[in-house]
């Protein structure tokens, strides 16, 4: 848990004396809730976050207390405003992990630990309602061939349907967590077309994909745009400040990182890493998400399932800190390749059943060495996301932002311009889906007449790292990285069959 503030050119007491409008974003991540407190400009004000665990009861498991969302969200509401009065606070926008699902009674208690992004349980499900549909009538539904995976909510329904049939039938609401903790700040449910993956479309929920199981349709709520205003928030603390509908955390970082504008694209380096680009041309490829426009621009993205997930538990492995990998890294030799799929992999492999994997290791591999790889792990995850990226977009894109806790180090900033060969702009706020968050907010508020006005107006660049003289020797690797899922295919097939049949510890 940690607290600070930056008010430009001011000294705390002008700041309380002299309050300017703030807009307060709020990201409940899969390790943290952030909330922050921004100037209208962007500048960053005061900053709390708040951790919570992961629980994982079973292999392939991964959920978490959704009052643990609850709580962070108050702690930080009360730290970020300490000393502030009520009146200064504009407007609260909030953004969320994605493809977590909580279920709720009437009064918004939670039946069960919310399932997050990260679950693997719903597989089988998910093949099952995947194998309902023909690639055409994916494309016809879907735009493309996607595939529907064990994060998707209709996978999650008929999974808890199933197992728990008495906590289906109380279900009232089936939530993301930032429709949870909108619902708790205002009374008001609603969630946004871009939260639900798999299941709306731009003329609202897609009736073959809710239809997939009994009874999830009316668990859903109303759909509204992410800056349209749900209500004013009811606490004391925000006075009568305007709350938006929000949006998924990886589109908050969409917003906080200005891919606004066509042949922009990001990288978001947080406990999973996001791809993404903007564009005026929709050219659907079935390893990532396209996205229904907005004003005619697509989106199209791609997370991946680890990153700083990835050098978490490679600190709890090698036994160092995150500042002590990082060094560690710095130190390192390249040639030993690293697949981070530690719980399977999203984009753009879609493969449960696959598994992280060293290889390239000799005798004289160090600790060093392994760290490094660890990093080049991770951007070479994105360049692999990047690649369907672009296609879709049809269009390069010349640079990308870089924002979440990666942007932390200049090391691995620079690893990711080595790797995916391009200039990396860091930017001013590394947290950008919680500035998103607040832009969404301020939108609502009035106080932009739009999200890509607030965009231009906020996002600013820090520094931009160029690739390595001599990065291009990365290549080799980056193709043993993509070969690999292929020419271990039957391994890991092996491997999922072996869990299956293996009882929990």
């Amino acid at each position: 848990m940690n607290a600070g503030f930056r008010a430009r050119g001011s000294s705390w007491y002008f700041l309380l004396m002299h309050a300017p409008e703030l807009m307060l974003g709020i990201d409940v991540g899969t390790t943290a809730v952030k909330v922050a407190a921004f100037s209208l400009d962007g500048e960053p004000v005061a900053a709390h976050t708040t951790g919570y665990p992961i629980a994982r009861p079973r292999p392939g498991w991964a959920e978490q207390d959704p009052l643990d969302w609850w709580h962070g969200c108050e702690a930080g509401i009360r730290a970020v405003l300490a000393g502030l009065p009520a009146s200064a606070v504009r407007s609260v926008g909030v953004v969320s992990q994605v493809n977590t699902h909580v279920f709720v009674d009437e009064r918004l208690e939670p039946l069960a630990p919310a399932i997050i992004w990260q679950d693997q349980r719903c597989a089988e499900v998910a093949r099952e309602l995947d194998a309902r549909f023909t690639p055409a009538e994916k494309t016809r539904i879907w735009g493309g061939p996607i595939v529907l995976d064990a994060s998707f909510v209709g996978a999650r329904a008929e999974w808890f349907a199933r197992t728990e049939p008495a906590q289906w039938a109380r279900t009232r609401w089936v939530l993301s967590p930032k429709d949870f903790v909108v619902a708790r700040l205002t009374g008001r449910l609603a969630t946004d077309q871009l939260s639900g993956v798999r299941v709306a479309g731009s003329a609202g929920y897609l009736p073959e994909a809710v239809g997939l199981v009994d009874g999830l349709a009316e668990k859903l709520p109303e759909i509204l745009e992410p800056e349209a205003p749900v209500e004013r928030v009811k606490d004391a603390a925000l006075g009568s400040a305007e709350v938006s509908v929000g949006t998924m955390d990886a589109f908050g970082a969409v917003f906080g990182t200005r891919t606004t504008e066509a042949g922009r694209g990001m990288v978001s380096c947080g406990t999973s890493l996001v791809v993404a680009g903007a564009s005026r041309e929709s050219l659907p490829v079935g390893e990532v998400v396209t996205f229904p426009p907005r004003n005619g621009l697509f989106v199209h993205a791609g997370p991946t399932q680890a990153a700083g997930d990835a050098l978490r538990w490679w600190c709890g492995v090698a036994g160092l800190s995150i500042e002590e990998v990082l060094a560690s890294a710095a130190t390192g030799v390249p040639g030993v390749v690293f697949t981070p799929h530690l719980m399977g992999e999203r984009a753009p492999l879609w493969d449960s059943d696959v598994r992280g994997s060293f290889f390239g290791l000799s005798s004289a591999t160090s600790t060093a060495d392994m760290s490094l790889a660890v990093l080049q792990g991770v951007a070479m995850s994105g360049r692999h996301v990047l690649e369907p990226v672009e296609r879709a977009c049809g269009i390069p894109l010349p640079s990308l932002t870089f924002s979440g806790g990666g942007a932390r180090s200049d090391l691995w900033t620079q690893i990711h311009a080595d790797v995916m060969q391009r200039p990396i702009e860091r930017l001013r706020v590394h947290d950008s889906a919680v500035l998103g968050a607040a832009m969404l907010g301020a939108v609502a508020a009035g106080a932009y007449p739009d999200v890509e006005t607030a965009a231009a107006t906020t996002v600013a660049v820090d520094r931009v790292f160029t690739p390595s003289p001599g990065a291009d020797r990365l290549t080799p690797l980056y193709a043993a990285y993509r070969s690999s899922h292929d020419a271990l295919r039957g391994l890991h097939d092996h491997l999922a069959e072996w869990r299956s049949e293996t009882p929990p510890a």
